[in-house]
């Protein structure tokens, strides 16, 4: 299998890599293929937005690997191939009654990725991060091995390969359980919250809803810092859905996905852009309940495929970080500030209340809250983000890998605890000395 030098990026098209790109067409052939590689990591769909899938000299595409093996409906437990795609898993398993139990912001990713990035969703404060619901996976480790990894079996490469960015191994097969559900619909509700403290007060009142989520105004500056529209959810009964679709309450109403057919110009992204179009959303939010489909509570920018040219031929940062729940409000004040200030912030700013931390060495969520929003990639920007970094550790928080970039080495290793035990099971294995990213080579890990 010859592999052939692409130009590759993440999903925020910053940076690019010549990259050696290696297609294996099933999961047995794997195995040897690494036995041969020189330093290699695994990608996915590309949906991580900056280096973490990049690797010059051997990124390893597992789309390929894409079936789904077997469903147990008494346990509620799939057993698929890393590649497949969460949105064919709830193509398949929701008609059946059945949805993921933790999903992110997009279902254009894939399993592997999921469990590598250890994604969480808008219940991370019910039901844990996505990692918490995996029962073992199938983790080849460069030698030709393949490992089952279960919090039973080999629970310290489990435990480091759970958010572990693809760098203890290839991921061929996972099974984890599924969430028994009645309806493809959302009960939502919509709260205004008019400052940040408003914000904390609507989420901490709310505890008790599965999903919550806000979308805030980062260009919003004094009384009104912090603003936001706060969107609550839980799963539809059959007797909640509107007359028409009681009878088939599994049935999704499909939706047409709109495309951004060139990279826009820098100046839609202006200040004066952001800020009318912060304005009209904010107004457009008005407090109501409603039923909504999954697909657009869940998944609101899959509707538009090509988003990421919005910010231009350049690319974009997404900036992520969570910070300890007593550190949280003066953490984000001070965050929300510094960016209002600069004034580069994206309209697609979400805020999010986390539960307790995950066991992955690496994983991302801590109890508190996560604030996550794009930036261009310009000089500008950067600079920025080296301010938000310095304010995200002085209040004891951390980014999340798979959005970041930039982050330097020493910011990084001060924010995850476990960094010296991640290396230690790295090197037990051996995975040192056969997986790499561009991220990992950045950040010294």
């Amino acid at each position: 299998m010859n592999g052939r030098t692409e130009r590759l990026s993440g999903w925020g098209r910053y940076p690019v890599a010549e990259c050696i790109v290696k297609r294996p067409g099933d999961a047995e052939s794997v195995p040897p293929l690494l036995n041969r590689l020189p330093m290699a990591i695994a990608r996915g769909n590309g949906r991580s937005y900056g280096d973490a899938s990049l690797a010059p000299d051997a990124t390893v595409d597992l789309r390929r690997l894409d079936r789904l093996i077997d469903f147990d409906p008494a346990s509620g437990c799939l057993t698929c191939e890393s590649g497949v795609l969460l949105a064919d898993i709830i193509d398949a398993m929701l008609p059946r009654g059945w949805f993921v139990p933790v999903t992110p912001g997009t279902k254009l990713v894939t399993l592997g990725g999921m469990i590598a990035s250890d994604v969480h969703g808008k219940n991370h404060h019910v039901a844990g991060s996505f990692c918490d619901h995996v029962e073992w996976i199938d983790l080849a480790i460069g030698t030709g091995e393949v490992l089952r990894c279960s919090p039973c079996e080999h629970a310290d490469l489990f435990a480091a390969t759970c958010g572990g960015m693809g760098l203890t191994g290839v991921i061929l097969r996972a099974c984890f359980r599924l969430l028994r559900v009645e309806s493809a619909a959302v009960r939502q509700r919509i709260v205004r919250a008019a400052t940040l403290a408003d914000a904390f007060e609507v989420f901490e009142a709310s505890l008790d809803w599965t999903y919550s989520v806000a979308w805030i105004d980062c260009l919003a500056q004094g009384r009104h810092l912090g603003k936001s529209a706060i969107f609550l959810g839980e799963h539809a009964l059959p007797d909640q859905l509107p007359h028409a679709r009681r009878a088939a309450p599994l049935a999704r109403h499909t939706r047409r996905t709109k495309h951004v057919p060139f990279d826009f110009p820098t100046f839609v992204l202006s200040r004066p852009s952001v800020r009318l179009f912060n304005h009209l959303y904010y107004a457009v939010q008005r407090p109501r309940d409603a039923i909504v489909d999954i697909d657009p509570y869940f998944y609101p920018l899959d509707a538009v495929h090509d988003w990421n040219r919005i910010y231009g031929h350049s690319g974009f940062i997404q900036y992520q970080c969570v910070l300890p729940l007593a550190e949280s409000e003066m953490g984000l004040k001070r965050l929300l500030r510094e960016i209002a200030a600069v004034g580069e912030a994206s309209f697609l700013a979400v805020l999010k209340r986390m539960g307790p931390a995950s066991f992955g060495m690496l994983s991302f969520p801590m109890e508190g809250y996560t604030l996550a929003l794009d930036f261009p990639a310009n000089r500008s920007s950067f600079a920025l983000l080296d301010r938000l970094d310095a304010i995200t550790a002085a209040h004891g928080g951390h980014i999340y890998l798979a959005k970041d970039a930039c982050v330097g080495a020493k910011s990084f290793a001060s924010g995850y605890s476990r960094l010296d035990e991640f290396r230690t099971v790295r090197a037990r294995y051996g995975l040192d000395q056969h997986f790499a990213s561009l991220l990992s080579r950045r950040l010294e890990i």
